[in-house]
């Protein structure tokens, strides 16, 4: 898997969510009941336990207080909502499960029916997966710079391996299944005996990173792709570079070897593939035809046909001998980011970037089965007024605001009319109304939250919107751009009221105070802006980050003012005389949200460390920090009752935390 593939990944869901609970070992499974387990999964399937706090479609279990520091000990995850973001696959050698690859771990799916078989948490954002050739090891590459190995029947961490200083992309194993490649970040592959665990080699010479390797089938051979745009040919045995292959205009996304060993292809961003002579290095042909990046190929078992993935939407299925595209499948109309044949050869599986598993048949192209409903990474989050209702914006492929009940955590109606990430969402004080804005976009939508209708859009930003915030009497929106201008509109007929400039840098966030009197914005200039409502004067400038201000939180009081920035710090304010209380300093890396409890004794911050931390807001000390996220925790809110904290994350979950019993 490439980088531009892996922070563009996609995600996809399935009924029910796999979550661990507070102290689980590294398995984290869930049962299909007897009568329906698939009769095709393997005989080394392991009997399976559920684990709680919850699946998603339950209750959420009752909680005993609200979230303070007096409870800190006993803040635990009680609910997991999404599956992560599809990032690669893997059939197994039999053919009976497929292996997918997310941003949370692995999911071993029934590779006929779709059923989940086991979940295996790798404790970090997975991007490759790849079986032994005897099924029984299952190997899993991270962010966290290892590969994992793991038994296929039971779901035990064999081993760890060691010794990339950048997240891993890429894993191969040998035919032999006695060594295994590892493709990093770091511009390395290295070669591993799988029995020890032992590194062999190191291999170096690209340039850039190193995002996929592939094994000749007789094993003497190594190719690997790199963002430097080149192939290169390694002797597996000595490490020695053999040969560069160079011609791709742009980085190189996947390579495959034909069944004999003959061929290598190599797909790439520049949207060819180009077809090797192994044994003299020679091109003998492009193949053209995608109309965006390739992110995967793969050679059919029998070496006739090659398959490759695109942005464009498509799989295109070519025959090797000529080079003659035979076949152009569409399904979903969403970037297909992953393919790989089954070991019979007469199924195609594919990852799409709507969050969409599908399964084809070879012979006739026809689509057999899909398997859909996750989002991408989780950009935005919001309570309704009355606690009942979680509304969740997503990224990058997943351009849509998702509204949950919270009761049963059952998905509500799907809110999509967008073609870019949802960057801010906010509820009316009455709850019927949502507004939403996307990233890329310069339009604000409203949308009935019983029915999911979109009711109008505010046009005349003229620049993305970054930020929205809806005053207390539900009378005025207040919209940041990136243009450094803050927007007041009409909520009633949408007029746009005035403009408010000063900022030097784009607006990131706004907040109305809670009697409504004052408006917060925060900016990519490191500032804090307070303007005074009434007259749309500014009333003070709050100077003291040092990067950008990525998100402003009143206190309920409305006399402290909350801000979160790019330096890593949190920021207490206040707000009649701009003076700043202190710094909460904690997080390692930038501040992306913060919010208060609903009593004001708690303020919660979710960071790019993939954590969020909370604070006793009367002495700006530390209580708790809540760990499990595997990437940048974007958007953090608190229940009405202040008995939840919830948490979205570009890992593709929304995490709820609450007072466990």
């Amino acid at each position: 898997m490439n980088i531009k593939y892996h922070s563009l990944a996609v995600c996809f869901l399935i009924a029910g969510i796999l979550i661990s609970g507070c102290g689980a070992g590294p398995l984290l499974v869930a049962t299909l009941p007897p009568t329906v387990r698939p009769a095709s999964t393997p005989t080394t399937t392991p009997t399976l336990t559920p684990i709680l706090p919850v699946l998603m479609g339950t209750p959420i279990p009752p909680l005993i207080d609200t979230i303070s520091s007096a409870n800190r000990n006993n803040i635990v995850e009680i609910a997991r909502w999404g599956k992560g973001r599809l990032s690669h696959m893997a059939y197994s050698p039999n053919g009976r499960m497929i292996a997918v690859a997310s941003s949370i771990g692995v999911y071993l799916y029934d590779s006929q029916t779709l059923q989940p078989i086991m979940f295996v948490d790798t404790r970090s954002e997975t991007t490759d997966v790849a079986f032994s050739p005897d099924g029984r090891t299952l190997a899993s590459a991270s962010w966290d710079h290892t590969v994992k190995l793991w038994d296929v029947a039971g779901g035990k961490l064999l081993r760890t391996l060691s010794g990339h200083t950048e997240q891993v992309n890429s894993i191969a194993f040998s035919p032999d299944g006695k060594t295994l490649a590892s493709a990093s970040w770091d511009y390395t592959v290295r070669l591993w005996d799988v029995a020890s665990g032992v590194q062999l080699r190191t291999l170096n010479g690209h340039t850039s990173a190193v995002t996929s390797v592939a094994f000749s089938p007789d094993g003497m051979t190594l190719a690997s792709g790199s963002g430097d745009h080149t192939v290169k040919l390694w002797d597996v045995t000595s490490g020695k570079l053999l040969r560069t292959l160079t011609g791709q205009t742009d980085e190189v996304s996947g390579v495959a070897f034909s069944p004999d060993g003959k061929i290598l292809v190599s797909a790439s961003w520049d949207g060819t593939l180009r077809v090797w002579d192994v044994a003299s290095g020679g091109g003998l042909r492009i193949l053209s035809g995608h109309t965006a990046p390739i992110s995967g190929v793969v050679f059919s078992p029998d070496g006739k046909i090659l398959a490759s993935a695109s942005w464009d939407h498509t799989l295109k299925l070519w025959d090797v001998a000529s080079g003659v595209l035979l076949r152009t499948l569409s399904g979903h109309p969403y970037p297909k980011y992953t393919v790989v044949f089954s070991p019979d050869g007469r199924t195609l599986a594919s990852g799409t970037g709507d969050g969409t598993l599908e399964l084809w048949d070879v012979a006739s192209g026809v689509q057999l089965r899909a398997l859909s409903g996750q989002t991408d990474q989780v950009k935005s989050i919001a309570f309704s007024p009355d606690g009942k209702t979680l509304a969740s914006g997503g990224d990058l492929s997943d351009h849509t605001v998702k509204l949950w009940d919270l009761a049963d955590g059952e998905l509500l109606p799907t809110l999509s009319a967008y073609t870019d990430s949802v960057s801010c969402i906010a509820f009316s004080p009455d709850g019927k109304t949502m507004v939403s804005a996307s990233q890329g976009g310069t339009t604000v939508m409203f949308w009935d939250v019983i029915s999911g209708k979109q009711l109008h859009t505010l046009s005349g930003n003229g620049y993305p919107v970054s930020g929205v915030a809806i005053s207390p009497d539900g009378r005025i929106l207040a919209s940041a751009s990136v243009d450094g201008e803050v927007r007041v509109w009409d909520m009633v007929d949408g007029k746009l009221l005035l403009t408010l400039s000063g900022h030097t840098g784009a607006v990131t966030s706004v907040a109305f105070s809670p009697d409504g009197r004052i408006l917060a914005s925060g900016a990519d200039d490191n500032t804090v802006k307070l303007w005074d409502v009434a007259s749309w004067a500014l009333l003070r400038t709050l100077n003291g980050h040092t990067s950008a201000v990525n998100s402003v939180a009143f206190s309920p009081d409305g006399r402290t003012l909350a801000s979160g920035s790019g330096d890593h710090t949190v920021k207490f304010w206040d707000v009649a005389s701009g003076a700043l209380f202190y710094t909460l300093s904690g997080h390692t890396s930038a501040v992306n949200s913060v919010a208060f409890s609903p009593d004001g004794r708690t303020l919660a911050s979710g960071s790019d460390d993939y954590t969020v931390k909370l604070w006793d807001v009367a002495n700006g000390a530390l209580f708790s920090t809540l760990s499990g996220h595997t990437a940048w925790v974007r958007s953090v809110a608190f229940s009405p009752d202040g008995k939840t904290v919830v948490s979205g994350s570009f890992d593709g979950t929304i995490r709820l935390w609450g007072v466990s019993p």
